[in-house]
């Protein structure tokens, strides 16, 4: 399956969106946020986007605590969600959700590399994302790329568990999302190497711990 072939081209949609504050998170438990919280910490945020890797009660804490919705897609270690989803959050995996004009798109997991949960090949992810065909034709695209792995030669790592998709690639190049935010490489497991920023209009975001980000995304 292929994104180019398959997934319909349309213009930029013309909704506005007022401008929104977004903490997004992912795989590192911040004790800047948990263990060392202050009241408050949270109060300018307008939106939280977990890309996975998280513990149940890191999650359900920030969503105690913010006023803004936690979002999230699962990643390679949450098979607990399956029977204990971190309350108080709203899984967004497989879905397209708008949040004050804000096109989200979630695909959580990683390449399959054992028989653990949320693990995909090339060719199921590319299923994935064809079942949100309509959902992309409807929406006219999407703004954020919300995901676990990153894309495929896109700042991933050459290990087998840490390769990226790239059906992501697709998705990127066709919709062109402000950002991508992903989450499972480290930067440890790049040995150093600087990740790419941007990939045409596309601004990549490893979320691993915390990053703060504004959307419309500022120069």
């Amino acid at each position: 399956w292929s994104c180019r072939e398959s997934c319909p081209r349309n213009p930029r949609n013309k909704l506005e969106v007022s401008e929104v504050k977004i903490l997004a998170i992912s795989d590192t438990e911040e004790k800047y946020l948990w263990d060392y919280y202050k009241p408050g910490r949270f109060d300018d945020l307008d939106l939280i986007l977990a890309a996975g890797d998280l513990n149940r009660k890191y999650l359900e804490f920030i969503a105690t605590m913010s006023k803004a919705p936690v979002l999230y897609v699962p990643g390679n270690h949450d098979g607990s969600y399956q029977t204990q989803p971190p309350q108080g959050c709203q899984c967004i995996d497989d879905k397209l959700v708008v949040f004050q004009g804000v096109r989200i798109l979630g695909l959580g997991g990683s390449i399959r590399y054992s028989s653990g949960a949320y693990q995909y090949t090339e060719r199921e992810m590319g299923l994935r994302i064809a079942r949100r065909r309509m959902d992309l034709w409807r929406h006219k695209g999407i703004d954020i790329l919300l995901t676990h792995s990153p894309a495929f030669g896109r700042n991933d790592a050459t290990d087998r568990t840490h390769i990226g998709f790239d059906c992501f690639n697709d998705l990127v190049q066709v919709y062109q999302p402000k950002f991508h935010i992903y989450g499972h490489v480290h930067t440890s497991y790049t040995g150093g190497k600087a990740p790419l920023e941007r990939v045409g209009a596309t601004r990549l975001i490893n979320a691993c711990g915390r990053v703060v980000l504004d959307y419309p995304p500022r120069p």
